[in-house]
């Protein structure tokens, strides 16, 4: 019940929160994340790299009138993505520590609560079961950006809900639909397991909008690309990641948009393989004018985390640019991008809330000068700033240069594009650095310089683990890509006939039974 345990805890651990008294939440909720993140690694150690079959498999009838069941199953797609959320948590929580004021104890649980169903819709293998998660998903996101944002937290959320809410009522459509085409496969019997979804023989028609497999992969990838969000169906997440609370925007952006990029991966590609490819290039062009559109809008913005919103649409049109080129170095490197920008996006949420609690504004102009008073908070944030633009030897150089080869590989014209937003890139970043932390003294800076602007203990602790992480994937990548790349090439050896197996666990003997055994040939050979 490993994986079962891992998204439930954090309910469990929620509910203790609750109990307690106020001032023993922070402590415990920490205590209690950090254990979570160490248990979740357990996953790890018992996960197969060498095969893509389904691993560690739970499955419980739930409905079998309509073929529904508690089904989860952890595969090289979704292995990091659940240990980016498990690490994430801990972190945000820490961070968080001065950011929270008010209902300390509820924020905490709705931290909790959106845990459990973020790690669930990675794991779920149903599709019934997946839509569950991905849309509880959103309640506790609703609150924390209702309760804690800012002045307009209350357009910000309701924008939030509805336009995710309603991409999903397509993807609901689209299940329906799918568990009765099974009901024919099956002779009778419906079933919303992936599994069946997968051996599915869906009609498509080249050039044809209105066929079946075609209608279905748009409902889908309509909900996946809002929630990514791409290019025209974006707006929604600059409003939320300004009003929401700092660690609402680093959850946000760390890993609830990886649930569109991972639904793409998981559903649209391996179930309507021809409409995906007839229709890559129409995502490929979005994901491309995506890239350039975040970057040029991302150039202008007066706030800082405005700008990092920004940059955040445009460094996901890379992670789409990579899973539609539909070849291995694309795919690994949407893969492996998914999980640099859940880190390096993450850090720079984290820093802008950090210097905002102390001089309580995220103006561009009325910043300058503040490495001269914060000089590790200026260190910090270049090296994360350097993650983001991609350069060498950190984390996201290996993941857009990967892209990049794979975007190249499957045209040569949108490979040019996206190449022009890594320029971009470093221009709106590397200038803002220059207007913040160079200068100048700005007035912020002057008003504030006594109070102390740099780095804490308790934020240094926060940034170490970001940092150590940028590093190690960008100098170690093939520790990480070795887990995910069994997955990729089987998806992308079988797109035209996908099918996912359970890997049969053999149960180790232990240490007794193995030395009973021994005993049981030695007595038979005397």
């Amino acid at each position: 019940m490993l994986l079962s345990l891992i998204i439930f805890l954090p309910i469990f651990y929620g509910l203790i929160i609750w109990l307690l008294p106020e001032k023993a939440t922070r402590v415990t909720a920490m205590t209690l994340s950090g254990f979570h993140f160490v248990f979740s690694l357990l996953i790890l150690i018992k996960f197969d790299s060498a095969t893509p079959a389904l691993q560690l498999v739970e499955q419980v009838p739930w409905v079998p009138t309509f073929g529904i069941s508690y089904f989860v199953g952890v595969d090289g797609i979704s292995l990091w993505l659940v240990l980016l959320t498990t690490f994430l948590t801990p972190v945000t929580i820490l961070g968080s520590w001065t950011a929270i004021e008010n209902k300390v104890k509820g924020f905490h649980v709705a931290m909790f609560a959106l845990e459990a169903t973020m790690i669930g819709t990675f794991l779920a293998m149903d599709a019934v079961l997946f839509y569950v998660f991905f849309e509880a998903s959103l309640i506790p996101m609703y609150f924390m950006i209702g309760i804690w944002g800012g002045p307009r937290k209350i357009y910000a959320t309701v924008k939030f809900f509805i336009y995710t809410m309603f991409g999903s009522l397509f993807m609901l459509m689209a299940l329906i639909a799918l568990m009765f085409m099974t009901r024919d496969m099956l002779g009778g019997q419906m079933s919303a397991s992936l599994l069946d979804f997968y051996k599915l023989d869906i009609p498509f028609v080249g050039g044809d909008f209105l066929n079946t497999q075609t209608l279905l992969f748009f409902a889908f990838a309509l909900a996946f690309a809002i929630k990514v969000p791409m290019v025209p169906f974006h707006t929604w997440l600059p409003d939320a990641h300004v009003e929401a609370p700092t660690p609402g925007s680093v959850i946000l952006a760390g890993v609830m948009l990886k649930m569109g990029t991972y639904g793409f991966m998981r559903f649209a590609m391996p179930l309507f393989p021809e409409a995906v490819q007839y229709w890559s290039w129409l995502f490929m062009f979005l994901a491309v004018f995506g890239i350039i559109y975040g970057a040029l809008v991302a150039m202008v913005q007066p706030d800082i985390k405005k700008l990092v919103a920004y940059s955040s649409v445009s460094h996901m049109g890379y992670v789409i640019l990579g899973l539609f080129a539909m070849n291995s170095y694309g795919m690994s490197g949407g893969l492996y991008q998914m999980l640099n920008h859940g880190i390096s996006t993450g850090a720079l949420f984290l820093m802008v809330g950090m210097v905002y609690e102390k001089t309580h504004s995220r103006e561009i102009s009325k910043y300058g000068g503040l490495a001269v008073v914060a000089p590790w908070y200026a260190i910090l944030f270049l090296i994360v700033t350097m993650s983001s633009i991609a350069v060498p030897m950190t984390n996201g150089f290996i993941g857009e240069f990967l892209i990049l080869l794979g975007g190249f590989q499957a045209s040569y014209a949108f490979g040019v594009f996206a190449v022009s937003g890594v320029v971009l890139g470093a221009a709106y970043m590397l200038w803002m650095v220059k207007r913040v932390f160079f200068g100048a003294e700005g007035e912020l800076v002057t008003k504030y310089k006594s109070h102390g602007l740099d780095l804490g203990l308790r934020e240094m602790c926060v940034m170490a683990p970001l940092i150590l992480l940028i590093f190690w994937m960008g100098i170690f990548p093939n520790h990480f890509l070795k887990f995910t790349e069994a997955s990729v090439q089987h998806l992308l050896n079988n797109k035209n006939n996908y099918e996912l197996t359970i890997k049969q666990d053999v149960p180790e003997k232990t240490f007794f039974a193995k030395a009973k055994s021994d005993r049981s040939v030695a007595t038979e050979e005397n």
